[in-house]
C-alpha cells in the first residue's frame, strides 16, 4: 500500500495464515469505489445546531480529477449550510449483496464543496447530465447550481481489517480500476456459471477447502471469494498470474488459472 495509515485489525473472514496477494493501493480502491458509486451521504455542518453534522442523500458526477460534482438547490438545507460554511464529507458504500454491511468497501471524502467557477460550469454540466439523464428537466431552474468538493483527505475501509487514510495528492494521481465498467459482468458471470470453478481455484491458489465459492470482487490484479467451509464462512484474495486490463484478458486469466489447477486435480471444469 502507499498509504502510511494502513491500520488492520482481525475480523470475520480474515485469518493470519492466508498468502498475501498483491492488491490495488488503497487510493486507487477509493478512486474506483467513488467512480462505481452514483449517490452518496453528503454530510454538512448545521446552520440551525451548530458544530452538528447535518446528513443528505446526495447524487453525484465524477470530474477526471475525482472531485464530485453536485447539482443542489437553494431551497435545500444542505445548500445553505454550506453557503454559511464549506467543509463536508460524503460516504460513498458498495453493497456486497446479503453480507454483512460492515464488510463491505466503503471511502468518505472530506473537503471543501464550492460554487463551480463559472468558467467550467459547462463541463460540469456535461458530466453530471451523462451520468443523470432524468437531471435535463431541472439543471436549468434558476435555483439550481453546480457545486464541486475540492477533496482535502480520504478515508478508505476495505471491509474488516483494512481501513486507512489516503492523501488528495495520493487520490488525484490514482486512476479507477480499468476493469471498473466490466466488474459487475464479470463477478455475476463467474458466480452463475462457474462456481465450482470458484471452489477449485480457492482450494489450489490459496489452499482453502470450501463448499461453495461465491466472487464478490475483481481488479486488475485479482479477485475476491466468500467461501462456505466446515468451519463457517470465511473469505480470501487470489491473484491473477498475471496483471490484466479488460475483461478479455480476464477471461483468459481465469482459463488459465482452472487449467492449471485442474491439472493437479481430477475435479473441477471452466
Amino acid at each position: 500500500m502507499t498509504s502510511s495509515s494502513v491500520r488492520k485489525h482481525a475480523g470475520p473472514g480474515r485469518t493470519s495464515d492466508q498468502p498475501t496477494v498483491p492488491e490495488p493501493s488503497f487510493a486507487e480502491r477509493a478512486r474506483t469505489l467513488v467512480y462505481l458509486g452514483r449517490i452518496g451521504s453528503l454530510s454538512t455542518v448545521s446552520r440551525k445546531q451548530p458544530g452538528f453534522p447535518f446528513g443528505s442523500v446526495m447524487p453525484y458526477g465524477l470530474d477526471d480529477h475525482g472531485r464530485p460534482i453536485f447539482l443542489i438547490s437553494t431551497m435545500a438545507m444542505h445548500t445553505q449550510n454550506l453557503h454559511a460554511n464549506p467543509h463536508a464529507s460524503l460516504l460513498a458504500t458498495q453493497s456486497d449483496g446479503d453480507s454483512d454491511p460492515l464488510g463491505a468497501s466503503r471511502v468518505t471524502l472530506v473537503g471543501n464543496v464550492l460554487p463551480v467557477p463559472e468558467s467550467e460550469i459547462s463541463a460540469a454540466r456535461s458530466l453530471y447530465l451523462a451520468r443523470y439523464a432524468n437531471s435535463k428537466y431541472w439543471v436549468d431552474f434558476d435555483d439550481f447550481s453546480f457545486h464541486r468538493m475540492d477533496v482535502v483527505d480520504i478515508y478508505y475501509v476495505g471491509g474488516f481489517g483494512l481501513m486507512g487514510w489516503v492523501s488528495a495528492a495520493e487520490y488525484e494521481r490514482s486512476q479507477p480500476d480499468p476493469l471498473v465498467d466490466s466488474m459487475a459482468e464479470i463477478i455475476n458471470h463467474m458466480n452463475a456459471d462457474h462456481r465450482d470453478a470458484l471452489v477449485l481455484l480457492a482450494r489450489e491458489f490459496a489452499g482453502i477447502q470450501s463448499l461453495e465459492a461465491t466472487m464478490t470482487a475483481v481488479d486488475r490484479l485479482g479477485f475476491h471469494v466468500r467461501l462456505k467451509t466446515p468451519d463457517g464462512i470465511r473469505g480470501t484474495r487470489i491473484a491473477f498470474l498475471r496483471e490484466v486490463s479488460n475483461p478479455t484478458e480476464t477471461r483468459t486469466a481465469l482459463v488459465e488459472m482452472v487449467k492449471q489447477a485442474r491439472s493437479r486435480t481430477d475435479d473441477g471444469g471452466f
